[in-house]
């Protein structure tokens, strides 16, 4: 296995490099003062077959022992290495690397391998190049000029003020030691300064995205140049020749130095005035509403006190003392506004200092800031030649504010706030114009029908009466507060106590298109409904913006994410074998629900809350009215193949399954025939990506991702697939449907509901950046607000699901075999069978344990039963399940008991779970000291201990108290139901404040269902079995026995 690592450096770019587990631990090369090869570092080709770029060596310091570098925590190794006894060092070692350019750096994690391990250094580059592209977007950059060997570049550089600077320092902080690890002499280990190496990424990454955006859309920056009096001026051969290089491949460009110095000067001089100085404070305007006598035009008792105030760019803890009107400008009625100066610092914003205490100075100011009065007075300078209005004040000796009336405090607030912000100035401005209630309009829809609607009697097409009202914000303005609003002459009005931006122009295209309506009621579909609430721009021709839309009955419902406790219960049919649970049959209606209107619907369910017995049941009330449905598609990992099969067969044995994976699977006509006779297709992500041209050619009824994190990455190949199917409606079964990154969610909602989100692009500068990047509150819970409809999630923790869930729920957890495994356990049952049917008595009773003994080893791993001390890695169905089900429970923040009886099985899984998960698991096993044995279970039981818990079965069977466990995990079968109930009561017992969930993996076609399938439907024997153990097996014929061991062909995934 490859543990791939990036790093940045000033003389290569981008470069990566990797680890490989199968190389040997230790150097073969004496220790030296000079680097050494780094013992088990992949090769360059080995590197180019996932991510090809230039290859050459470099020297990395890394934490080390005298012999070998230590493992990353991706690193996976068969086996463990040993610990040294020293202290590790930091030691210099040459390793071939993979470099790019900063264009190939925009892309070279696009495409991500599946069978390599990527280390936190390759996360921190995505998150570099994702801010570099932020800063693109916004248009944080600015062009320079800079001196190359052979003539000059035209560079674009990043522009870092206001929260950037935050966020810079953030990265910085963040940045992992692998990426400043590059030395030119690996006797100096101190490795690169974080912040001048994000300096110069970021410079490259900036540089390099600005350029792809003008290449894609075609721009030009060679627009005619002013000349004056019909000459060009003198200059404009080297600005030609420079704009022309901001749009080239490199930048590079040959001129006169005469004329490069000149430019050089001029955009000095430009960039100054633009991006200001980088000291220890800045300039800060602050709006505050002016004390004002007598009524405002709605509010008779409003007492004009100041809206409570919020930054744009920083948050002060304390108003300063009002001050005197100055500057007041003449001619203007109505409410005052003052814009109000300051010094701020620019590591602790919550420091203001007002403008009349840097005019008196002191020497607490001068103690902080030296030359205040000058930095403020330079900086008001600065800002006026980008608000010009601020002359009026700087004519005064001692500027402190500006007056303003209603007009200018709204240009200020529209435009000019954000220039200054830009330009790095503090900005705080009125909470109420930060959390704006502006004019628009707000549609109403109504149903024609009231109360509880059947979900089959619903349809996308059904009409709603539909009417627009002029709103401000959510809340509808009366006639007369229309009448007041259109009489008003200010920008700025008051409205029942708060402050609304008025346009009136836009007010009046707003009342002329209200009074263009019909009399009679309008009507729109439910579609059209739905658009509009998702904020689709196409679905609203309207003079203003729509601020809200609201909707009654079972649309209302709907858009506000209570249909699920609205709807009328739906009962699956008498051909479904299980009783539901209350929570459950109304996940049931919801999922129907949805399915009639054709909308793409997430159940998002908490793990082991019962997401596929929902869709079971769907699946079985649907066909049970239209027994002429389309199939269904159902794409799932391959280690849950087996699972889909045997939950269908137990709840819903009416379906017809059929599961399309594997090396000998249909194509062509065959698999035509195949498809139309079934019910429920079961296959994996990597069969549907083989075979997307044969299911891409059907119509489904339905499309079912399980899993569907697995298309969190939108441009992965199996996300272009899936998206690409057609059916009447799509499902999505995920715990997580966001793990990190909000495209992540973007990625499944696209596939359940094309475009309901917009393009990536429009949900990455719409949500992604500002929830992400600037915690922007209000457009979190738009998001919120557009998706809620088509998300059903329920915890574990909610009342109500508590109030249905047993305290104790048992799960068969039913995976596959490898094909290497399925080969071992054949070869197992051939040898073993010839033993058991030429001996008797004691020996052949030793030869069936024996046998037993190994199968189960065989489906645990390989390794354990070769004892060959091989990677642990992808090579058992049993262990890549575990991680699976570990992925769901950790990601729920829940922790776990995983019981084995075997030690060696528990040995391989302790360094491949740590490394995997990268944190401590314990283990306890019969060896360890009583003393050992009490610090893991303080630590287990403690809130920040470690969350996974290897036990053996013997030694953790009994006598412990893990109820900081709600999960309990067999991972093989002992087959006597005290001692694995005993193992479970670890976790389920007094103390023990949630439900437990407790899982049995089966590889179904082994022995180990075989097995299961015979207690299960034989409670007598469940009983015997409490005080036997496994011999009862060896008392079986020959015959039964072979039935038992033998291999079917569904334990086989791909």
């Amino acid at each position: 296995m490859l543990a791939v690592h990036g790093f940045w450096s000033p003389r290569l770019g981008l470069c990566l490099w990797a680890e490989n587990s199968e190389h040997p631990v230790t150097s073969a090369s004496r220790a030296t003062r000079r680097a050494r090869p780094h013992p088990f570092a992949a090769s360059a080709d080995q590197l180019a077959g996932h991510h090809p770029g230039k290859p050459t060596t470099t020297t990395l310091v890394l934490p080390s022992t005298r012999t070998a570098p230590l493992d990353s925590p991706e690193l996976v190794r068969a086996t463990p290495r040993r610990a040294s006894s020293r202290p590790p060092g930091l030691l210099g070692w040459t390793v071939p690397v993979v470099c790019f350019t900063p264009p190939e750096a925009l892309s070279v994690l696009d495409q991500r391998a599946d069978d390599v391990r990527y280390g936190a250094s390759v996360s921190y580059l995505a998150d570099l190049i994702a801010f570099s592209g932020e800063l693109t977007e916004r248009g944080r950059v600015l062009p320079e000029l800079v001196d190359a060997p052979d003539g000059y570049l035209a560079r674009w550089r990043p522009v870092i003020q206001g929260p950037d600077i935050a966020a810079v320092h953030a990265l910085a902080a963040a940045m992992p030691p692998a990426w400043r690890a590059e030395t030119d002499d690996p006797a100096e280990t101190g490795g690169h300064d974080p912040a001048e190496l994000l300096h110069d990424a970021l410079r490259a990454l900036v540089d390099a995205s600005v350029r792809e955006r003008l290449a894609a859309t075609g721009t030009s920056l060679l627009d005619p140049l002013a000349t004056r009096r019909g000459r060009r001026p003198r200059r404009t051969p080297i600005v030609e020749t420079w704009l022309d290089a901001l749009t080239s491949s490199d930048g590079r460009f040959t001129a006169d130095p005469d004329d490069a110095a000149w430019l050089t000067r001029e955009l000095a001089g430009w960039a100054d005035v633009g991006t200001g100085q980088s000291g220890p404070a800045r300039a800060t305007f602050r709006l505050t509403e002016a004390p004002q006598s007598g009524p405002t035009l709605f509010d008779q008792a409003a007492d004009g006190e100041a809206a409570d105030e919020q930054a744009t760019t920083v948050q002060a803890d304390e108003d300063p003392p009002g001050h005197d009107p100055e500057n007041v400008e003449a001619g203007a009625d109505g409410q005052r506004w003052r814009l109000e100066f300051f010094l701020q610092s620019v590591d602790d914003p919550s420091l203001l200092v007002p403008a009349e205490q840097v005019w008196d100075g002191g020497e607490e100011l001068h103690r902080w800031l030296d030359r205040a009065d000058q930095l403020l007075l330079g900086e008001l300078g600065r800002a006026s030649t980008m608000y010009p209005e601020l002359s009026g004040a700087l004519r005064r000796a001692r500027p402190s504010a500006l007056e303003l009336d209603a007009e200018g405090a709204y240009s200020f607030l529209s435009t000019k706030a954000g220039v200054l912000a830009q330009a790095g100035f503090g900005v705080l401005l009125p909470s109420w114009w930060t959390k704006p209630r502006r004019v628009g309009l707000r549609a109403s829809a109504h149903t024609p029908t009231d109360g509880v609607v059947a979900a089959g009697q619903l349809g996308r097409g059904q009409l709603m009466e539909f009417e627009w009202q002029l709103a401000v914000g959510d809340d509808p303005l009366t006639g007369d507060e229309l009448a007041a609003l259109a009489s008003a002459k200010a920008p700025l009005v008051k409205l029942r106590g708060e402050w609304v931006a008025v346009d009136p122009d836009q007010l009046r295209r707003g009342l002329e298109f209200l009074g263009r309506q019909p009399a009679e009621p309008q009507h729109k579909t439910v579609t059209e409904v739905l658009a509009l609430a998702a904020g689709d721009p196409a679905a609203a021709d309207t003079p203003l913006a729509v601020t809200s839309v609201h909707a009654d009955g079972w649309v209302g419902d709907l858009l506000s994410g209570v249909a699920e406790r609205t709807l009328a219960p739906v009962a699956p049919p008498e051909t479904f074998h299980a009783e539901l649970r209350p929570y459950q049959e109304r996940g049931l209606s919801w999922l129907a629900f949805l399915s009639g209107l054709g909308l793409g619907a997430c159940l998002a369910d908490d793990m082991g809350l019962g997401k596929t017995i929902q869709l079971l049941a769907l699946e079985s009330l649907q066909r049970a009215e239209d027994p002429d449905m389309e199939p269904t598609l159902l794409v799932c990992p391959m280690s849950l193949v087996g699972n889909w099969q045997r939950e269908a067969a137990r709840f819903a044995p009416s379906l017809t399954v059929y599961a399309h994976h594997g090396a000998g699977r249909p194509r062509g006509t065959e698999l035509d025939a195949r498809l139309a006779a079934a019910d429920l297709v079961v296959t994996t992500y990597q069969t549907a990506v083989r075979d997307a041209e044969d299911l891409h050619a059907r119509r489904w009824a339905r499309v079912v991702l399980d899993e569907a994190q697995a298309i969190k990455n939108s441009r992965s190949r199996a996300a272009v697939v899936v998206r690409q199917f057609q059916a009447h409606q799509r499902v999505a079964l995920t715990g997580t449907p966001m793990e990190n990154r909000l495209s992540e969610l973007w990625s499944v909602m696209d596939f359940l509901n094309p475009g309901v989100l917009g393009s990536a692009e429009q949900f990455r500068s719409r949500y992604a950046v500002p929830v992400e990047r600037y915690g922007q509150a209000e457009q979190a819970e738009r998001l919120r607000a557009i998706t809620r409809p088509y998300i059903l999630r329920r915890l574990k923790t909610d009342p109500e699901i508590i109030d249905d869930l047993p305290e104790k729920l048992e799960i068969k957890q039913y995976y596959q075999l490898t094909s290497e495994q399925a080969s071992l356990y054949q070869a197992v049952v051939d040898e073993m069978m010839d033993k058991i049917e030429n001996t008797d008595g004691i020996e052949r009773r030793g030869n069936v344990l024996a046998t037993m003994a190994k199968l189960k080893q065989v489906c645990n791993h390989p390794a354990q039963l070769l004892h060959d001390h091989s990677e642990v890695g992808r090579r058992s169905g049993k262990v890549t399940r575990l991680e699976e089900v570990l992925d769901e429970i950790l990601a729920e923040g829940d922790r776990v008991l995983c019981f084995t009886q075997y030690t060696e099985f528990a040995e391989l899984l302790l360094p491949h779970l740590s490394a995997r998960f990268q944190q401590d698991v314990l283990y306890l096993h019969g060896g360890t000291p009583k003393k050992r044995r009490d610090e893991m279970v303080e630590r287990f039981q403690s809130g920040d201990g470690p969350a996974i818990f290897l036990l053996s079965l013997k030694a953790g069977g009994t006598g412990l108290n893990l109820t900081a466990a709600n999960h309990v995990l067999h991972l093989d079968r002992w087959w006597n139901p005290a001692v694995e109930n005993q193992a479970t009561d670890r976790a389920f017992r007094i103390g023990q404040k949630r439900n437990v969930q407790v899982r049995k993996f089966v590889c179904v076609g082994t022995l180990e269902e075989k097995i299961d399938d015979m207690i299960e439907d034989k409670k007598a024997l469940a009983e015997m079995v409490v005080s036997d153990g496994e011999r009862w097996l060896t008392e079986l014929s020959t015959s039964a026995l072979r039935d038992v061991f033998a291999l079917s062909g569904e334990a086989v995934g791909e």
